[in-house]
Order: C-alpha cells, then sequence, then structure tokens
C-alpha cells in the first residue's frame, strides 16, 4: 500500500513538470532576483549586439554609408598635377581615403599625381571633349573660365580675398555651391564636387625682385586666363602663356623670367632651383575646386553620389585645417634653405596697378562680385 502512495505521488510530481516545460501548465513564479539578471543578461545581450552593428557601419573615423557598400563596384580616374606632398595632393588622398571608407569599397580612387595624365588644361580639354580617361579632377578654381565659366573667374580676380578666413566664408556659403554649379547651368559636361585653396599665389623669378618696379619688362609665366594676362600686364611685365609641366625647363632656358604659384607648389616642383626669388604680393588666394566629369557621375548610383559628396566636404574641412599649417612650415624651409623671401609690407601699389583688371573683369557680375566681397565683414 505504501508503495503504491509513492509510486502515485511520483507519477503526479512527473506529470506536473511536464506539464510546466510543455506550456500546459501554471509557470512558476519568478523571483526579484531572478527577473533583475535577466534583465541585466537581455541590456548586455542588446549592447553588444550595438557594438557589433557600429563596427560594421564604420570604418576608421568615417561612417559607412551601407546602401552604397552593396552597389556595384566601380574605379574613378583622378588627375592631379601637383605632387601628393603638396596641399591639394595631400587634399586630393584625403578625399579618395574618404570615398573608399565611406562607400565601404564600392568606389576605387586611382589618383595619379604629379602630372602624368597631362596639364590641368589637357585633362580638361579631355574631359569637355567627351573622354572617359578621366573622371575626377583637382582643378584651379578659375580653370573653367576659359571655357565659359564666368562665375568662377571672379575667384582669380587679383586681391578679392583679404585673407583666408574670407575664403572660407566663401568656401562654406550657399554663395559657393551656386559657383560649383555653374558648369551644369552652361551645359559643361562636369560638375564641382567641392572647394579648397592652396595659399596665396606669389612671383618667384630667376633675378632678385624687391619692389613692383624690378617685374617691369620681364616674361612671366601665366596660364591660358585673361584675367591672369591682364594683372601681368598691370604689373608693367610681359604675360607669357606655358604649359605648367614645361614650367622648369622654361625657367632654366630663359623662356620665362619667372612665374607666379603657391608657396608650397613652389617648393615640391623644385622651383627654388631655376628661380630662387620669391616675392610675397599675395596677389590671388590659390583657390581650387574638384570636379567630376558627367561620365564619371554617371558611373555611379544614387547613393555612391551621395558618398562623393559627402567625401567632398570632409576633405574641404581637411584642406581648410592643414592649409596654413603646411604653408608656414614650407616657408620657413625656403628661407633656411637660402631662397631670396621678400616681404611686401604694403600691397596698396600692387592693388593699384591690378586696378583696370579688377574692374574689367568684374563690371559685368558686379553684383556677383560685390557679394563674394561682402564676405569678409
Amino acid at each position: 500500500m505504501k508503495k503504491r502512495i509513492l509510486a502515485s505521488a511520483l507519477c503526479g510530481t512527473l506529470l506536473a513538470a511536464s506539464l510546466t516545460a510543455c506550456g500546459g501548465g501554471k509557470a512558476a513564479e519568478t523571483t526579484p532576483a531572478a527577473a533583475e539578471a535577466s534583465k541585466e543578461e537581455k541590456e548586455t545581450t542588446a549592447a553588444a549586439e550595438k557594438d557589433t552593428a557600429a563596427e560594421t557601419k564604420t570604418e576608421g573615423e568615417y561612417q559607412v554609408n551601407e546602401a552604397a557598400a552593396a552597389d556595384p563596384a566601380v574605379t574613378l580616374v583622378m588627375a592631379e598635377v601637383n605632387p601628393l606632398d603638396t596641399i591639394v595632393g595631400q587634399t586630393d588622398s584625403k578625399f579618395k581615403e574618404a570615398v573608399e571608407a565611406i562607400s565601404g569599397g564600392s568606389i576605387t580612387i586611382d589618383l595619379q599625381a604629379s602630372g602624368v595624365l597631362g596639364a590641368e588644361s589637357d585633362v580638361l580639354d579631355s574631359i569637355l571633349g567627351g573622354g572617359d580617361s578621366v573622371d575626377i579632377s583637382r582643378i584651379s578654381a578659375f580653370a573653367l573660365t576659359s571655357y565659359g565659366g564666368k562665375k568662377s573667374s571672379l575667384l582669380s580676380v587679383p586681391f578679392t580675398f583679404e585673407n583666408r578666413e574670407h575664403f572660407w566664408k566663401f568656401a562654406k556659403s550657399d554663395l559657393a555651391r551656386e559657383f560649383l554649379n555653374e558648369p551644369q547651368e552652361i551645359g559643361l559636361p562636369l560638375r564641382g564636387i567641392f572647394y579648397g585653396e592652396e595659399g596665396f599665389r606669389h612671383f618667384f623669378t630667376k633675378d632678385p625682385v624687391t619692389k613692383i618696379e624690378d617685374l617691369k619688362g620681364k616674361k612671366l609665366r601665366v596660364s591660358n586666363d585673361p584675367i591672369m594676362t591682364g594683372m601681368v600686364a598691370g604689373l608693367g611685365a610681359n604675360a607669357t602663356v606655358v604649359s605648367f609641366n614645361e614650367l622648369y625647363s622654361a625657367l632654366q632656358t630663359g623662356v620665362v623670367d619667372g612665374a607666379e604659384q603657391p608657396i608650397a607648389n613652389y617648393q615640391s616642383n623644385a622651383f627654388p632651383e631655376v628661380a630662387p626669388n620669391l616675392i610675397l604680393d599675395g596677389h590671388t588666394l590659390g583657390a581650387i575646386q574638384v570636379v567630376i566629369s558627367n561620365n564619371g557621375w554617371d558611373k555611379l548610383t544614387a547613393n555612391q553620389q551621395e558618398v562623393i559628396m559627402e567625401a567632398g566636404k570632409l576633405a574641404g574641412d581637411y584642406n581648410q585645417q592643414i592649409s596654413q599649417a603646411a604653408e608656414d612650415k614650407v616657408l620657413d624651409a625656403l628661407r633656411a634653405s637660402g631662397v631670396n623671401v621678400v616681404d611686401v609690407e604694403d600691397k596698396t601699389p600692387w592693388k593699384e596697378a591690378c586696378a583696370k583688371v579688377i574692374e574689367d573683369s568684374t563690371k559685368d557680375q558686379a553684383e556677383l562680385y560685390q557679394k563674394i566681397l561682402d564676405l569678409a565683414k
């Protein structure tokens, strides 16, 4: 009898356990301690999942665009006429880094520097002629003047920007976006991505120049740009158009007596070897822009196009951070190496000498030009 009672009890216990495990009976109540432990476990798991998700969405300092990362892989060729150790070269490298990281590797930038793809004008001629060998190029902001870019021409007018701060107020304004969109407005097969700068431009010469009068009669290299030509004429010198890739030899052989460039480019292209005299007149800020051809743009998905524009903003910010310090470092090195560096304390005579070209170059867009000047306030 006793054995029968024990057996019945055991069966009841097993049945209850079975029903509870299968959800067929009332679950046992959870103690407060067990509930708290369960909550902490869930929070820990959620945090771990969040960290894992973050790791998949970031690469270094960049936030990965997951939609772009899933798009078909594409390679874009980018042209740069200067070496990679220049301000513009470093900016290009930052742009490349940002594009590739944000796109999750779906976009590769094949950066070709030191003019291996030709001079700036050669690259633009190719792009505007419908060529597909170059997709992106870093150009001088006024390079499109020769191709009908009226707005962009204002950026090369002598003594427009009072200082770097003035330029960056422009570069980060809605007005800058209007300027970058001009190629599309006038039917050129490219579009602007972002602005930057490579420092103020100064004259350098084979023979010493200590004042504006010393430039009289000298043959000074300029790009094929009417504003630059007019400026040199106003200074009493003779404008001579020479390709940038041929400038070193032109200085070496006496085809020209001097030229003008930002300080960093002057050093990186070894111009001090053939023209060791630098006068810091700062006639024009070396505004730059990065452009992409319509052919290159059309190779991208909408997600990848967003990546290009986002990377452009980051590269512009980076350019702003490094330009002054990089220029100061180069100038110190030039002085230490024996380059004859002449400071210009009073730029009034220089500006007065350029008065005609300033007026002639801005009168048709006087209101727009005044908007740029007003940003200095």
